[in-house]
């Protein structure tokens, strides 16, 4: 299984989206509040140059936005 992680707020819609599509397919992720993780904030603007949300590391493979086509292909599932 792949390691997933997810920097996100609360009040984002597309963070939202990816963690029901997450849950839908069965796959287990850790999730970084970066609107209270100022540490976790920091990480996630090093790895990736953004500040946007969110910001989904899948194996070390970063993909920006709920790009669920990008997520599916990396995760390997249809």
């Amino acid at each position: 299984m792949a390691q997933v992680t997810i920097y996100s707020t609360p009040t984002c819609v597309y963070c939202n989206a990816a963690k029901v599509f997450f849950k839908e397919k069965n796959v287990a992720y850790t999730e970084h509040n970066v609107g209270a993780d100022q540490e976790k904030r920091k990480e996630m603007i090093e790895k990736s140059g953004q500040m946007g949300v969110p910001v989904i590391d899948i194996d070390g493979q970063l993909v920006v936005g709920f790009n669920q086509p990008k997520i599916k292909q990396l995760l390997g599932i249809n």
